[in-house]
């Protein structure tokens, strides 16, 4: 066995030790399957083992595979380290900034802000990722993360960015034909891989006989159809309040809060255009901040 292995290769074999085949590995790392499985031979060849059992089911693990699959996760740890260590000695304001929150988060409330931050800072490019899984940090799929859940991570700096409301909205007088337990009412759900949200929770339990209209990962879309009179939706205030066409609901209750949690890896701590960037989130969008602004 050469003492010496490929990182390239390495990354290759972790891609798809955990998606399982060559086709969902080659799309993550954005290679060809035929590169993918020629460099997979070749680290087999170097090592002198079989990593994979080729399976009907996919790609499982060798037992050699498996002990070499602990040893690259260190290494990638570690490269990504390096990888971040080297881009927080950047000391110029350029290149890309990955941020990732809600969809109706990121239209509504920091927009402005990345408007705001590109006028200052043109040389960076700031991606904005706006779907509904979890982005890592540690594997940098993201650099500042925005999200309802805390950050358990221990490489992770975050901090409670603000509280939001929540409130129960439908179009003007849709409430009237609706019985106390949801009785003629439709709703407008998160879709079911959310379903445990609180506030899922509270609108199901305060009108159990009230019929599912629609569902949707997306609070916009959830927004836009509670305006074409699909359902009532429990939205957060400050999206429901923008939204043509609805109004809250006071049915005696409201809706449980959630808290927005800003997260980035401590290694880009130094990092400028991101800490820039977190310096403006955090003056604008932060409770602190909008206790600041005076009332209209």
């Amino acid at each position: 066995m050469n003492d010496s292995l490929d990182w390239n290769d390495v990354r290759i074999f972790l891609a798809i030790a955990r998606e399982g085949s060559l086709g969902a590995a080659a799309r993550r790392l954005g290679q060809t399957q035929p590169t993918m499985g020629r460099r997979l031979k070749a680290l087999e060849r170097q090592i002198g083992h079989v990593l994979f059992q080729r399976t009907q089911h996919g790609f499982i693990p060798t037992d050699e595979g498996q002990a070499l699959f602990l040893h690259a996760e260190r290494m990638e740890i570690e490269a990504l380290a390096a990888t971040r260590e080297l881009s927080s000695a950047d000391t110029q304001l350029s290149g890309m900034l990955r941020v990732s929150c809600s969809d109706w988060f990121g239209s509504l409330l920091l927009a402005p802000v990345i408007a705001e931050f590109s006028g200052r800072y043109p040389g960076v490019t700031l991606e904005l990722l706006t779907d509904p899984r979890l982005y890592s940090l540690p594997h940098r799929e993201a650099d500042c993360v925005m999200r309802i859940l805390p950050f358990d991570d221990p490489d992770v700096v975050s901090r409670k960015l603000r509280r939001t409301e929540y409130a129960l909205y439908g179009r003007p007088g849709q409430w009237n034909a609706v019985a106390g337990d949801g009785r003629g009412c439709r709703l407008i759900l998160m879709d079911t891989a959310f379903g445990k949200l609180p506030d899922v929770g509270w609108v199901t339990g305060l009108l159990p006989d009230a019929t599912i209209g629609a569902r949707s990962n997306s609070r916009e879309t959830q927004a836009r159809l509670c305006a074409l009179g699909v359902g009532l939706a429990v939205l957060p205030r400050p999206l429901g309040d923008a939204t043509p066409g609805i109004a809250p609901i006071n049915i005696g209750e409201t809706p449980p809060a959630r808290d927005t949690w800003l997260g980035y890896h401590r290694d880009m701590r130094r990092q400028p255009r991101l800490s820039r960037f977190v310096e403006l989130v955090v003056a604008r969008l932060s409770d602190e901040a909008t206790s600041r602004i005076p009332s209209q």
